[in-house]
């Protein structure tokens, strides 16, 4: 929140601005000690809904244009971490470990914004995404994977 702005960052809906980016390390960031740093804002922890595992969808979409580039997962640490390093943190359910986009690919995302959606189950984090988001090299993990749909135009209000 900008300063002089009134309210909680919850009411806003919109998290506060993170802290400048920490230096890199070659230390991939599941393998770093956590000691000592803080815990997830309780209010924060306390507003989301987590699934039985523990975890609530983040979805990341493109600061300027928009784009929704992907769906992730984070659970408290995850968000924690995202929120305090400038760069967004997942948890990966197949390994079971933390993993920061970009470590390895170099397709960095870096935090401009972090929302809450009104049901707390949710995350909307709007990044500056480097390169490629998905893993398959895409620019998002949605492109050239449409289903087929019937669409619909929404119908014209009458007397226009």
């Amino acid at each position: 929140m900008r300063a002089g702005a009134r309210g909680t960052a919850l009411e806003s809906g919109v998290m506060p601005p993170s802290t400048p980016a920490q230096p890199e390390s070659d230390t991939p960031v599941a393998q770093r000690p956590d000691e000592g740093r803080p815990a997830l804002d309780p209010a924060i922890a306390d507003a989301l809904k987590k699934d039985a595992a523990g975890l609530v969808a983040a979805i990341v979409q493109q600061y300027d244009t928009l784009e929704v580039l992907m769906l992730g997962w984070m659970d408290e640490e995850a968000l924690r971490r995202t929120l305090s390093s400038g760069r967004v943190t997942f948890y990966s359910r197949s390994r079971a470990e933390y993993w920061r986009k970009g470590d390895t690919s170099g397709h960095r995302q870096w935090v401009r914004g972090v929302a809450l959606d009104c049901d707390g189950d949710a995350l909307l984090v709007t990044v500056d995404q480097e390169g490629a988001a998905c893993h398959t090299g895409t620019r998002t993990c949605f492109d050239g994977r449409a289903l087929p749909a019937v669409t619909a135009d929404r119908p014209h209000p009458e007397g226009s």
